[in-house]
């Protein structure tokens, strides 16, 4: 699980959600480079949970009281992946609303504080997350109660209506909105936390397949285990700093064509990054050559060549620079520490 980020599929229906009120892409985008929509399709993708609060607030300006709510529209079950199924994996609700709360990296960051309480005959749905200096969750836990709300109701095919629903927020002209999408005028602000609280509905049936429903949540647990971050900035230059080295058409010009930018501007952007076109074009040689070198028997003059190196002395002066040792004795010593760890199965 990864800490720090959020689904891609979440920011996806964020991103939408912000579209729909009027935001523009070129605002959402600006939010953070790493947050493509062209990749918000692939499942296995997590973005930084840093360009969240950005996006909701964006959001929350474009279509003011009710922003929440319409971003809980933008989600039709399923449109969550396999979290949505999890409310109805275990045979009660409760104990479906705690599977999709332990598992709740599989739509947003781990680290954010949902809980559920049973409390006698009361059943609470609870978002215990730290409010951020500066930043009014309001929104956000507009969505996550009423999105709470929607799956319980679903889970159990009846028409729940919270007891109890409160904010941490103050009191503002999104009181009707929240009426008419809680069905009750039991709703306070100012609350330590956000939370949702139903009466006499921990033990409803979900009519939960107790052998789907454990398929369900190990799939969500296989699903978390092969997320992976999506690439940063300087990920994505290095990545077309290599295919440019691959083809053997590596110059600044070029790979600035591969980024669909000007050479200055990708000139600005490595110096914001705090590096350099030769000191990202070193990284990705020295790279390739500690690959080629531990995995190929070529000859250390086309392993030269493959790095767009003119010689073969020139290619041994850079990687002695990188690593204090020649490539052949760099190759002897892998070769070496390979067998060393060998097993006698091996």
């Amino acid at each position: 699980m990864i800490e720090g980020t959020i689904p891609a599929r979440t920011a996806s229906l964020l991103w939408a959600a912000a579209l729909r009120a009027g935001v523009s892409s070129a605002e959402l985008a600006a939010i953070h480079p790493v947050v493509d929509p062209a990749a918000l399709d692939d499942d296995l993708l997590r973005v930084p949970t840093a360009w969240a609060p950005r996006a909701w607030e964006l959001l929350d300006a474009a279509a003011g009281p009710g922003s929440g709510l319409l971003a809980t529209e933008t989600v039709e079950r399923g449109g969550l992946y396999v979290w949505d199924y999890l409310f109805t994996s275990e045979p009660t609700l409760a104990q479906g609303v705690r599977a999709a709360v332990n598992l709740r990296g599989v739509v947003t960051d781990p680290r954010v504080g949902w809980e559920v309480v049973e409390d006698g005959g009361l059943l609470l749905i609870r978002d215990a997350t730290p409010v951020l200096p500066g930043f009014s969750r309001a929104p956000v836990q507009e969505f996550m109660l009423s999105l709470m709300l929607r799956r319980v109701r679903e889970a159990t095919r009846q028409p729940l209506v919270p007891v109890r629903v409160t904010f941490t927020h103050q009191e503002s002209n999104r009181y009707p909105y929240l009426i008419d999408e809680f069905v009750t005028s039991r709703i306070d602000f100012g609350a330590p936390y956000a939370e949702i609280t139903f009466l006499d509905a921990a033990d409803l049936p979900t009519g939960a397949d107790p052998h789907l429903g454990t398929m369900l949540r190990h799939y969500a647990e296989l699903f978390l285990a092969s997320s992976r971050l999506a690439p940063g900035e300087q990920d994505n230059v290095r990545i077309a700093i290599n295919d440019a080295l691959s083809e053997g058409e590596l110059s600044l010009d070029g790979v600035a064509r591969r980024l669909a930018i000007s050479p200055r501007t990708f000139q600005r952007r490595l110096y914001e990054m705090g590096t350099n076109w030769r000191e990202e074009v070193e990284a990705v040689r020295c790279e390739h050559a500690v690959e080629l070198l531990r995995t190929t028997n070529l000859p250390i003059r086309s392993v030269a060549t493959r790095l767009g190196y003119a010689d073969a002395r020139a290619f041994r002066r850079s990687f002695r620079r990188w690593t204090d040792q020649p490539p052949d004795e760099f190759r002897r010593q892998s070769l070496s520490d390979d067998i060393a760890t060998m097993g006698p199965d091996d």
